[in-house]
Protein backbone atom coordinates (compact mmCIF):
# COMPACT_ATOMS: atom_id res chain seq x y z
CA UNK A 1 0.00 0.00 0.00
CA UNK A 2 2.89 2.42 0.69
CA UNK A 3 4.70 1.21 -2.44
CA UNK A 4 8.14 2.59 -1.47
CA UNK A 5 10.49 3.30 -4.38
CA UNK A 6 14.24 4.06 -4.59
CA UNK A 7 15.11 7.53 -3.36
CA UNK A 8 11.84 8.23 -1.57
CA UNK A 9 11.43 9.60 1.96
CA UNK A 10 9.25 7.97 4.62
CA UNK A 11 8.34 8.48 8.27
CA UNK A 12 7.67 5.55 10.58
CA UNK A 13 5.89 7.22 13.46
CA UNK A 14 5.93 4.09 15.62
CA UNK A 15 9.26 2.55 14.67
CA UNK A 16 9.30 -0.03 17.46
CA UNK A 17 12.14 -2.51 16.94
CA UNK A 18 12.53 -1.46 13.30
CA UNK A 19 10.88 -4.22 11.29
CA UNK A 20 8.77 -2.00 9.05
CA UNK A 21 11.55 0.59 8.93
CA UNK A 22 14.05 -1.96 7.65
CA UNK A 23 11.67 -3.11 4.91
CA UNK A 24 11.12 0.50 3.81
CA UNK A 25 14.85 1.25 3.79
CA UNK A 26 15.54 -1.81 1.67
CA UNK A 27 12.81 -0.86 -0.80
CA UNK A 28 14.03 2.73 -1.09
CA UNK A 29 17.72 1.83 -1.57
CA UNK A 30 20.20 3.12 -2.47
CA UNK A 31 19.40 6.68 -1.39
CA UNK A 32 15.93 6.70 0.18
CA UNK A 33 15.66 8.06 3.70
CA UNK A 34 13.58 7.28 6.77
CA UNK A 35 12.71 9.18 9.93
CA UNK A 36 11.65 6.90 12.78
CA UNK A 37 9.93 7.97 16.00
CA UNK A 38 9.13 6.04 19.16
CA UNK A 39 8.11 7.11 22.66
CA UNK A 40 9.86 4.11 24.23
CA UNK A 41 13.64 4.66 24.56
CA UNK A 42 14.31 0.98 25.31
CA UNK A 43 12.58 -0.14 22.12
CA UNK A 44 14.36 2.59 20.16
CA UNK A 45 17.71 1.17 21.28
CA UNK A 46 16.79 -2.15 19.63
CA UNK A 47 15.85 -0.30 16.44
CA UNK A 48 19.20 1.56 16.51
CA UNK A 49 21.06 -1.73 16.60
CA UNK A 50 18.89 -3.31 13.90
CA UNK A 51 19.21 -0.37 11.52
CA UNK A 52 22.85 0.58 12.13
CA UNK A 53 23.91 -0.55 8.65
CA UNK A 54 21.56 2.12 7.22
CA UNK A 55 22.99 4.83 9.51
CA UNK A 56 23.48 7.41 6.77
CA UNK A 57 19.88 6.99 5.57
CA UNK A 58 17.93 6.75 8.81
CA UNK A 59 17.29 9.13 11.70
CA UNK A 60 15.69 7.79 14.89
CA UNK A 61 14.14 10.13 17.46
CA UNK A 62 12.74 9.43 20.92
CA UNK A 63 9.40 11.21 20.54
CA UNK A 64 5.68 10.54 20.58
CA UNK A 65 4.06 10.26 17.16
CA UNK A 66 1.64 13.00 18.17
CA UNK A 67 4.59 15.37 17.64
CA UNK A 68 5.46 13.93 14.23
CA UNK A 69 5.08 17.14 12.23
CA UNK A 70 7.07 19.19 14.74
CA UNK A 71 9.95 16.68 14.68
CA UNK A 72 9.88 16.47 10.88
CA UNK A 73 9.93 20.25 10.48
CA UNK A 74 12.74 20.66 13.01
CA UNK A 75 14.84 18.18 11.03
CA UNK A 76 13.82 19.47 7.61
CA UNK A 77 12.39 16.02 6.84
CA UNK A 78 9.36 16.95 4.72
CA UNK A 79 7.44 16.61 2.52
CA UNK A 80 7.52 12.79 2.47
CA UNK A 81 6.18 10.05 0.24
CA UNK A 82 4.56 8.10 3.04
CA UNK A 83 3.88 7.81 6.75
CA UNK A 84 3.29 4.59 8.68
CA UNK A 85 1.64 4.33 12.09
CA UNK A 86 1.59 0.84 13.64
CA UNK A 87 -0.45 1.38 16.79
CA UNK A 88 -0.59 -0.31 20.15
CA UNK A 89 1.90 -2.35 22.10
CA UNK A 90 4.75 -4.47 20.74
CA UNK A 91 5.48 -8.10 21.55
CA UNK A 92 8.77 -7.03 23.12
CA UNK A 93 7.02 -4.66 25.49
CA UNK A 94 4.46 -7.32 26.42
CA UNK A 95 7.15 -9.87 27.17
CA UNK A 96 9.19 -7.55 29.41
CA UNK A 97 7.82 -8.36 32.88
CA UNK A 98 9.32 -5.22 34.42
CA UNK A 99 7.24 -3.00 32.11
CA UNK A 100 3.99 -4.26 33.62
CA UNK A 101 1.99 -4.57 30.39
CA UNK A 102 1.10 -8.26 30.61
CA UNK A 103 -1.23 -10.07 33.00
CA UNK A 104 0.54 -13.33 32.21
CA UNK A 105 3.79 -12.57 34.04
CA UNK A 106 4.48 -11.02 37.44
CA UNK A 107 5.55 -7.40 37.24
CA UNK A 108 4.91 -3.92 38.63
CA UNK A 109 1.82 -2.02 37.53
CA UNK A 110 3.67 0.43 35.31
CA UNK A 111 2.52 0.31 31.64
CA UNK A 112 4.32 3.51 30.58
CA UNK A 113 5.82 3.68 27.08
CA UNK A 114 8.06 6.53 28.19
CA UNK A 115 9.75 6.50 31.61
CA UNK A 116 9.40 10.28 31.68
CA UNK A 117 5.61 9.99 32.00
CA UNK A 118 4.45 10.80 35.50
CA UNK A 119 1.37 8.54 35.80
CA UNK A 120 1.57 4.75 36.05
CA UNK A 121 -1.09 2.04 36.08
CA UNK A 122 -0.40 1.67 39.81
CA UNK A 123 -1.43 5.28 40.34
CA UNK A 124 -4.73 4.83 38.50
CA UNK A 125 -5.59 1.48 40.08
CA UNK A 126 -4.93 2.67 43.60
CA UNK A 127 -6.06 6.30 43.58
CA UNK A 128 -9.07 6.71 41.29
CA UNK A 129 -12.50 6.75 42.94
CA UNK A 130 -14.52 3.64 42.13
CA UNK A 131 -16.88 5.45 39.75
CA UNK A 132 -14.02 7.04 37.79
CA UNK A 133 -12.17 3.74 37.58
CA UNK A 134 -15.30 2.01 36.26
CA UNK A 135 -15.73 4.76 33.65
CA UNK A 136 -12.10 4.38 32.57
CA UNK A 137 -12.48 0.60 32.12
CA UNK A 138 -15.69 1.06 30.15
CA UNK A 139 -14.43 3.91 27.96
CA UNK A 140 -10.97 2.61 27.07
CA UNK A 141 -11.50 -1.13 27.46
CA UNK A 142 -15.14 -1.36 26.32
CA UNK A 143 -15.53 -3.55 29.40
CA UNK A 144 -19.24 -4.16 30.04
CA UNK A 145 -18.55 -5.43 33.56
CA UNK A 146 -16.55 -2.35 34.49
CA UNK A 147 -18.51 -1.53 37.64
CA UNK A 148 -18.09 -5.03 39.07
CA UNK A 149 -14.36 -4.96 38.31
CA UNK A 150 -13.84 -1.46 39.72
CA UNK A 151 -15.64 -2.42 42.93
CA UNK A 152 -13.43 -5.49 43.33
CA UNK A 153 -10.24 -3.51 42.69
CA UNK A 154 -11.12 -0.82 45.22
CA UNK A 155 -11.96 -3.47 47.84
CA UNK A 156 -8.57 -5.16 47.29
CA UNK A 157 -6.37 -2.05 47.45
CA UNK A 158 -3.45 -1.67 47.50
CA UNK A 159 -2.88 -3.59 44.26
CA UNK A 160 0.82 -3.76 43.39
CA UNK A 161 1.46 -6.29 40.61
CA UNK A 162 0.10 -7.37 37.25
CA UNK A 163 -0.76 -10.89 38.36
CA UNK A 164 -2.49 -9.60 41.49
CA UNK A 165 -4.68 -7.32 39.38
CA UNK A 166 -5.42 -10.10 36.88
CA UNK A 167 -6.49 -12.42 39.71
CA UNK A 168 -8.80 -9.76 41.18
CA UNK A 169 -10.49 -9.23 37.81
CA UNK A 170 -10.83 -12.97 37.18
CA UNK A 171 -12.38 -13.58 40.59
CA UNK A 172 -14.76 -10.66 40.09
CA UNK A 173 -16.15 -11.72 36.71
CA UNK A 174 -15.23 -15.40 36.55
CA UNK A 175 -13.35 -17.16 33.79
CA UNK A 176 -15.39 -18.36 30.83
CA UNK A 177 -14.41 -21.75 29.49
CA UNK A 178 -13.42 -21.55 25.84
CA UNK A 179 -13.39 -17.74 25.85
CA UNK A 180 -10.92 -16.21 23.37
CA UNK A 181 -9.96 -13.37 25.70
CA UNK A 182 -8.58 -13.62 29.23
CA UNK A 183 -11.01 -11.92 31.68
CA UNK A 184 -8.41 -9.21 32.43
CA UNK A 185 -7.61 -8.35 28.79
CA UNK A 186 -9.90 -5.33 28.53
CA UNK A 187 -8.91 -4.02 31.96
CA UNK A 188 -5.23 -4.06 31.03
CA UNK A 189 -5.98 -2.47 27.66
CA UNK A 190 -7.94 0.33 29.31
CA UNK A 191 -5.22 1.09 31.84
CA UNK A 192 -2.48 1.08 29.18
CA UNK A 193 -4.44 3.45 26.94
CA UNK A 194 -5.15 5.80 29.84
CA UNK A 195 -1.56 5.81 31.14
CA UNK A 196 -0.16 6.70 27.71
CA UNK A 197 -3.00 8.94 26.46
CA UNK A 198 -3.04 6.76 23.36
CA UNK A 199 -6.31 7.89 21.81
CA UNK A 200 -5.55 11.58 22.29
CA UNK A 201 -2.09 11.04 20.79
CA UNK A 202 -3.60 9.26 17.79
CA UNK A 203 -6.13 12.05 17.21
CA UNK A 204 -3.22 14.52 17.15
CA UNK A 205 -0.96 12.29 15.05
CA UNK A 206 -3.32 11.85 12.10
CA UNK A 207 -3.50 15.53 10.99
CA UNK A 208 0.17 15.87 11.92
CA UNK A 209 1.06 13.04 9.55
CA UNK A 210 -1.21 14.36 6.80
CA UNK A 211 0.47 17.76 6.95
CA UNK A 212 3.93 16.40 6.03
CA UNK A 213 2.78 14.30 3.05
CA UNK A 214 3.47 15.47 -0.49
CA UNK A 215 0.62 15.18 -3.03
CA UNK A 216 0.16 11.49 -3.77
CA UNK A 217 1.91 10.51 -0.54
CA UNK A 218 0.19 7.88 1.56
CA UNK A 219 -0.71 7.52 5.23
CA UNK A 220 -1.03 3.91 6.41
CA UNK A 221 -2.37 3.11 9.87
CA UNK A 222 -2.53 -0.32 11.52
CA UNK A 223 -4.90 -0.46 14.50
CA UNK A 224 -5.65 -3.33 16.84
CA UNK A 225 -8.92 -2.47 18.56
CA UNK A 226 -12.17 -0.72 17.70
CA UNK A 227 -11.37 2.51 19.55
CA UNK A 228 -8.25 3.13 17.44
CA UNK A 229 -9.90 2.01 14.22
CA UNK A 230 -12.91 4.27 14.78
CA UNK A 231 -10.71 7.34 15.17
CA UNK A 232 -8.81 6.52 11.97
CA UNK A 233 -11.95 5.67 10.00
CA UNK A 234 -13.73 8.87 11.03
CA UNK A 235 -10.66 11.04 10.37
CA UNK A 236 -10.20 9.59 6.88
CA UNK A 237 -13.92 10.01 6.11
CA UNK A 238 -13.90 13.64 7.26
CA UNK A 239 -10.73 14.55 5.37
CA UNK A 240 -11.96 12.86 2.19
CA UNK A 241 -14.79 15.36 1.69
CA UNK A 242 -14.95 19.08 1.19
CA UNK A 243 -17.85 20.21 3.34
CA UNK A 244 -18.04 18.99 6.93
CA UNK A 245 -20.96 21.17 7.98
CA UNK A 246 -23.77 19.48 9.90
CA UNK A 247 -26.15 17.16 8.04
CA UNK A 248 -28.68 19.99 7.88
CA UNK A 249 -26.31 22.10 5.78
CA UNK A 250 -28.04 21.04 2.56
CA UNK A 251 -30.57 23.81 3.16
CA UNK A 252 -27.93 26.55 3.44
CA UNK A 253 -24.60 27.27 1.73
CA UNK A 254 -21.53 25.61 3.23
CA UNK A 255 -19.96 27.78 5.92
CA UNK A 256 -17.12 25.56 7.18
CA UNK A 257 -14.75 26.24 4.29
CA UNK A 258 -13.21 22.80 4.70
CA UNK A 259 -11.44 21.27 1.70
CA UNK A 260 -10.64 17.59 1.34
CA UNK A 261 -7.00 16.69 2.01
CA UNK A 262 -7.18 12.91 1.54
CA UNK A 263 -8.47 10.26 -0.84
CA UNK A 264 -9.37 6.97 0.83
CA UNK A 265 -7.48 4.04 -0.71
CA UNK A 266 -8.93 1.22 1.40
CA UNK A 267 -12.73 1.42 1.28
CA UNK A 268 -12.72 -1.39 3.85
CA UNK A 269 -9.85 -2.16 6.22
CA UNK A 270 -7.32 -4.76 5.16
CA UNK A 271 -7.26 -7.64 7.67
CA UNK A 272 -4.78 -10.52 8.11
CA UNK A 273 -5.31 -13.79 6.29
CA UNK A 274 -5.94 -17.04 8.14
CA UNK A 275 -2.38 -18.08 7.31
CA UNK A 276 -0.92 -14.91 8.80
CA UNK A 277 -2.96 -15.37 11.97
CA UNK A 278 -1.75 -18.96 12.20
CA UNK A 279 1.85 -17.74 12.03
CA UNK A 280 1.29 -14.76 14.34
CA UNK A 281 -1.80 -14.96 16.54
CA UNK A 282 -1.30 -11.39 17.77
CA UNK A 283 -2.13 -10.18 14.26
CA UNK A 284 -5.70 -11.47 14.49
CA UNK A 285 -7.27 -8.11 15.38
CA UNK A 286 -5.15 -5.93 13.07
CA UNK A 287 -6.85 -3.56 10.64
CA UNK A 288 -4.96 -1.53 8.04
CA UNK A 289 -6.42 1.66 6.60
CA UNK A 290 -4.70 3.77 3.94
CA UNK A 291 -5.38 7.22 2.52
CA UNK A 292 -3.57 9.32 -0.09
CA UNK A 293 -2.78 13.03 0.07
CA UNK A 294 -4.65 15.08 -2.49
CA UNK A 295 -2.91 17.73 -4.55
CA UNK A 296 -2.40 21.15 -3.02
CA UNK A 297 -4.76 23.86 -4.23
Amino acid sequence: MLNPQPGQWFIDGTVGTGGHAQAILEATAPDGRLLGLDADPDTLEVAHERLKTYSDRVCLVNANFADLAEVAHNLGFFPVHGVLLDLGISSRQLEAAERGFSFQVEGPLDMRYSPSSSVTAYDLVNSLPEEELAELLYRFGEERRSRIIARAIVAARPVSTTTQLAEIVTRAVGGRRGARLHPATRTFQALRIAVNNELEALARALPSATSVLMPGGRLAVIGFHSLEDRIVKEYFAREARDCICSSASYVVPCTCGHRATLRIVTKKPVVPSAEEIRMNVRARSAKLRVAERRGFE
